[in-house]
């Protein structure tokens, strides 16, 4: 049996949705927002839905430090949708809070000359090996929602495209990304999260 999942609660995640695909795995799943319990995870999810700013809880709860050092450690983390975003620099929706500097860049608004918010299912194209995407076909659709996106930087396995190409998925070592919402895109999301829980 694998680890449990430890799934950070900063108030700003769709927690009941990923914690009922993870637990359709099989797995058991603890929600948490205690720096302590961060501190024992062997596998760390981070999700997020809507503004930037909302990632500020995360050092009101005093997680940034643990989640840093378990990444450190070889923790497998996975973000996602502004879970992801936070992983970057920052974002440009929030230049005041600073994000995870895991990777380079800043997330950035889509350009005013299409809709936005970016929402319903889109293809991903897969730009290199990756563990996450695993057993995923090229250009499979996979549902997404929101306004801002991340740059295409090295750690990046797969784009997406909606006016311009954006990180879709990133990946470097212990640490993954998926700005779409693995748990509301079925069968493929189901087994993105399987291949997490292998790791």
């Amino acid at each position: 049996m694998s680890a449990p999942i430890t799934l950070i609660d900063y108030r700003a995640g769709n927690m009941a949705s990923v914690r009922k695909a993870f637990e359709h795995l099989g797995m058991s799943v603890i929600v948490t927002n205690a720096p302590m319990d961060v501190c024992r995870a062997e596998k760390i999810v981070l999700p997020g839905v809507g503004h930037f700013s909302a990632t500020r809880a995360i050092d009101e709860c005093a997680l940034r430090p643990p989640i840093l050092e378990a990444v450190k450690a070889g923790v497998p983390f996975l973000g996602i949708c502004v879970g992801m975003q936070w992983m970057y620099t920052g974002s440009t929706e929030a230049p005041d809070v600073p994000g995870a500097d895991l990777i380079e860049g800043m997330c950035d608004v889509f350009p005013a000359d299409v809709k936005s918010p970016h929402v319903g299912w889109n293809t991903i194209t897969k730009i290199r090996g990756s563990r996450i995407l695993d057993g995923i076909d090229d250009e499979a659709f996979v549902y997404f929602t929101h306004s801002y996106q991340g740059p295409i930087t090295t750690e990046c396995v797969a784009t997406t495209h909606y006016s311009r190409p954006f990180a879709a998925a990133v990946e470097r070592d212990n640490i993954f990304g998926t700005q779409f919402h693995p748990e509301k895109s079925g069968a493929i999301g189901l087994k993105i999260l399987q291949n997490f829980i292998a790791l």
